[in-house]
């Protein structure tokens, strides 16, 4: 028995050591497995180019092209070798090329002897798919601080500093640009003047900067705009503008009530000069409360000759409206001077009825820009899917009006219905007059303006306006018919543009 015992012991460690060498092999396989080679896309793209392979011009791929895919088609894959030989090339490459910017840098006298930065990668954006919290994580907290008003704030009053630090003439239009979308957020400043007004007034502005404590600043000699520091205003109201210029009639402004502090945001000061006052007046005036106050100035003298400038080219654009239409091009310079004198600018959306066929023009339009569609009405006979006819009223579109036209003269002068509807068939810009502006002229130019005039479209006859809609008619018939004939050919074999592959 003991030899037989023995024996399955030898048998048994055989066993265990067969398994051991087994498991040895299969990590020595595992550990030496290589890693998937990479495919060569620009090699693979050349190949698919074989006209003679499968496309949609060729429905069967040739022998061939087949023989000769299938014999270079393993060149494709980059072995180990070529991967390394790739990155040693691609390393090689990226020195030369830093080595030919140090040299530029050498030659163009740019370099300082400093330590030469490395260009760091930029911030991932949210289209990048990643699964790094920390990459999310960064674009949340700048979406917050983007969102939060007084982090915006903050970052305006920065860049007003950087802007007004420069000198006028050193902003470019961009930057007046960005600095009045960024004054139109302080309520202190639109409350005080228009938009189209501060654009204007950007170009001007001056940065004004006081580095003492305690010192007296006039604020009648033009506008400011507190960007750093905070003053104590001496009289009230501290701010002038058209909505409180009763305020000012007192010699003596009284103080302000409490205690009141100016700081970051507010202003002070006015855009016009007050009259019967010294510049040196107690009014409007300020005190610094700190050390260094920084203000965004903008004297009375610049917004003076900025509304001198508006008003001359707005003046310049009406006559040139004007003179540029048809009925007014032979006017003398003086009646036009006076009927620009009358005009005021208004826009319309597309599709807003302006003037309705026998209704009173409300007003005298110039087209500036854009189109408009004059309509009439025409009674038809409609018949009904029983046989029965009904007279109907419809819109027939007679014409259109181009920039430089006018229409509703005639209306107006002699309180009479238009002839014709007017409607926008574009976004317009018109320059108006409205009726009881009229008066203010004398009567010469009363009868020079009727004399110009002609009725909108007012030479149309029934006929004429029925001969139109036919027209109309039989070219609507005519492409709903051309466009049903392609439908039924496109869809004879089920094919449906907009859905499948069609819809690419």
């Amino acid at each position: 028995m003991i030899p037989v015992v023995a024996a399955m012991s030898l048998v048994k460690s055989d066993e265990k050591h067969l398994r051991s060498s087994q498991k040895n092999g299969q990590n020595r396989a595992l550990s030496s497995e290589q890693p998937p080679p990479m495919i060569d896309y620009q090699f693979l793209r050349q190949m698919c180019q074989d006209p003679g392979l499968h496309n949609r011009q060729h429905p069967e791929t040739t022998d061939e092209a087949h023989q000769q895919f299938m014999k270079n088609y393993h060149k494709m894959f980059i072995t180990n070798s070529s991967q390394s030989k790739l990155a040693i090339m691609d390393s090689k490459s990226d020195k030369v090329k830093a080595s030919h910017a140090s040299l530029l840098t050498h030659a163009s006298g740019g370099y300082t002897g400093g330590p030469v930065k490395e260009s760091l990668p930029k911030t991932q954006t949210v289209d990048v798919l990643t699964h790094d919290i920390r990459d999310h994580t960064a674009l949340l907290h700048k979406t917050r601080k983007s969102e939060d008003p007084e982090y915006v704030r903050t970052e305006n009053i920065k860049t007003l500093r950087k802007l007004g630090r420069k000198y006028p003439f050193e902003r470019t239009s961009v930057e007046n640009t960005a600095m009045a979308d960024i004054l139109k957020t302080f309520p202190s400043v639109t409350e005080v003047v228009s938009h189209k007004v501060l654009t204007e007034l950007c170009g001007l502005a001056q940065m004004d900067v006081w580095s003492e404590e305690d010192i007296t600043l006039f604020g009648s000699t033009g506008f400011h705009l507190i960007l750093k520091g905070s003053v104590a205003p001496q009289s009230y109201p501290y701010v002038h503008h058209k909505g409180n210029a009763s305020e000012f009639r007192c010699s003596t402004p009284p103080p302000p009530e409490g205690e009141v502090v100016l700081t970051v945001g507010d202003a002070f000061g006015t855009f016009e000069r007050l009259e019967n006052r010294e510049p040196n007046s107690r009014i409007l005036t300020v005190k610094t409360l700190e050390p260094t106050c920084e203000f965004l100035r903008i004297t009375c003298s610049d917004y003076k000759r900025t509304i001198e400038q508006i008003s001359h080219r707005d003046q310049t654009e009406k006559m040139t409206l004007l003179s540029s239409s048809p009925s007014y091009d032979l006017w003398p310079r003086q009646p036009l001077l006076k009927l620009a004198s009358l005009i005021a600018w208004i826009s319309f959306p597309a599709n807003t009825v302006l003037v309705g066929e026998g209704f009173k023009s409300p007003f005298i339009g110039f087209m500036k820009s854009g189109e408009c569609h004059v309509l009439r009405k025409v009674e038809i006979k409609h018949t009904l899917p029983n046989g029965k006819q009904e007279q109907r009223t419809k819109q027939v579109v007679m014409g259109k009006l181009c920039p430089c036209e006018s229409f509703g003269e005639i209306s107006v002068l002699l309180d009479e219905p238009i002839s014709c509807s007017i409607v926008t068939a574009t976004a317009v810009e018109l320059a108006m007059i409205e009726p009881q502006k009229l008066k203010e002229l004398d009567e010469i130019t009363l009868q020079l303006l009727q004399q110009s005039s002609t009725r909108t479209f007012g030479n149309l006859s029934e006929d004429d306006i029925h001969e139109e809609y036919m027209q109309q008619e039989l070219k609507r018939e005519w492409n709903e018919y051309k466009h049903s004939a392609v439908v039924d050919v496109i869809n004879y074999k089920g094919i449906r543009p907009g859905y499948g592959k069609w819809s690419k």
